[in-house]
């Protein structure tokens, strides 16, 4: 076995990893990060950062920031998680993956730091660190910074970035942000800092009053991006990409903007990058029109983003996304409509801490439906899956791994079909 296969297995398996265990993975204090911040010398005060935090969308937002400013000519960080299939899609500059020898020596040197001082960090709390760590050693001009989970007390919440992102707010992890929009708000919120911009996507009038305190208590201007820009219509260029016109109250500010996302959802995450990307210029980042472009047209080649409304087949066309709560499927559920193909059939997995009654209930009844649980422990067992959804239904069968569910979609389904796959980035992670 290789020296980074055995660095990965002591990761995963040693420290406690939300993605796997779920809540006892996550901390409710940043104590062991501020402990392994001084350890490692306070890396991320080497570099400036934009912090993005929500619901859905703030991968997608954290890629098309990090491919713009890369197109400007800054050197780039991007830090997200989870991954999909390599752990060091986490951890990137210039859309180059951290090296393995790299993650296997910067383990290794943890090790023996934390002999003596014995912190006992999640999975979460140790990658946030290795990654501004590498960002520090490889003198980064500016890192985005994709929060985990909430924001108050993730770990990624040391930073004191350039400007604060919130995406929006859905229902999501409930059984740790609270089981209602404001609480949960309030969590996301946490990133807000003292005379930092804060860029909100969406507004929400239920919501609005927390961010307008939390950003009044820190004297942080605040904007709303779906208050000052809207989307036209999109289209699909010939080359696969929407292209569509943004305008800023009445003016198309950006005529024929591409972006290579295909998800009609990338409308309002495009919005909140364009008001982020203004407020960076106002700070003094040179950011020109046409890097913006080049930027929004190449998120995929400049930043490897994988799993968003991807199309990995034709003939039938397989196509998956890696959604998972209610406002995710919903966006889902909606693409599916504007999708041409005969019948639909639907790969699903969840893992067992997610409201699944509302996701079931939204999804449509006219597709068949292949329920199945990701290689995880905190996965839902197929068989409770598919009773729910009958409950809810839907009609299918369960399969007992995504590989057999996905062989018997391919079987069933004929060259005008779409076999969809999601319900968990797990389930996608297991297929890419």
């Amino acid at each position: 076995m290789d020296s980074y296969k055995r660095t990965l297995d002591y990761i995963f398996e040693h420290l406690p990893m939300f993605q796997r265990s779920g809540p006892p993975a996550y901390k409710h204090s940043l104590d062991n990060t501020l402990q392994l911040d001084k350890l490692y010398n306070h890396p991320h005060r080497n570099f400036k950062s934009v912090h993005v935090a929500g619901t859905n969308g703030k991968g997608s937002v954290s890629h098309m920031l990090a491919s713009v400013l890369q197109e400007a000519g800054y050197k780039t960080g991007l830090y997200t998680s989870p991954h999909l299939k390599d752990f060091r899609e986490r951890i990137k500059v210039n859309g180059h993956m951290i090296d393995k020898d790299y993650v296997v020596t910067w383990i290794e040197n943890f090790r023996e730091k934390n002999a003596a001082l014995k912190i006992e960090p999640s999975f979460f709390e140790l990658t946030v660190t290795m990654a501004f760590d590498y960002f520090s050693h490889r003198n980064v001009e500016i890192a985005v910074i994709e929060v985990g989970l909430g924001g108050r007390l993730d770990s990624t919440n040391i930073i004191s970035p350039e400007i604060s992102i919130i995406t929006n707010i859905g229902y999501d992890h409930t059984n740790l942000l609270g089981n209602t929009l404001e609480k949960i708000a309030f969590e996301k919120a946490g990133i807000i800092k003292k005379k930092t911009p804060v860029v909100i996507g969406k507004l929400q009038e239920e919501i609005r009053h927390v961010f307008q305190d939390k950003a009044g208590e820190n004297k942080a201007d605040l904007v709303f991006a779906n208050q000052e820009y809207s989307v036209d219509y999109s289209m699909l260029a010939l080359d696969g990409k929407q292209v569509f016109n943004l305008r800023k109250g009445e003016n198309v500010v950006y005529p024929d903007l591409k972006i290579d996302l295909a998800g009609m959802y990338q409308l309002e995450n495009v919005i909140t990058v364009i008001k982020s990307l203004e407020l960076l210029k106002e700070k003094g980042w040179k950011i020109s029109e046409s890097q913006i472009y080049m930027g929004l047209g190449n998120v995929v080649a400049n930043t490897g983003l994988l799993g968003r409304w991807q199309t990995i087949g034709y003939n039938p066309l397989i196509i998956c996304d890696t959604g998972h709560n209610e406002d995710g499927i919903q966006m889902v559920v909606n693409q599916l409509k504007n999708t041409a193909f005969k019948k639909l059939h639907f790969i699903i997995g969840a893992v067992n801490d997610k409201n699944m009654d509302r996701i079931l209930a939204i999804l449509p009844k006219e597709a068949v439906y292949y329920f199945t649980k990701a290689d995880i422990p905190r996965a839902l067992d197929e068989n409770i899956l598919m009773e729910m959804a009958t409950m809810a239904g839907l009609i299918g069968n369960s399969y007992s791994s995504v590989q057999k569910a996905f062989e018997a979609a391919k079987k069933a389904a004929n060259n005008e079909d779409l076999i969809f796959i999601g319900g968990s980035t797990f389930v996608v992670a297991e297929i890419l």
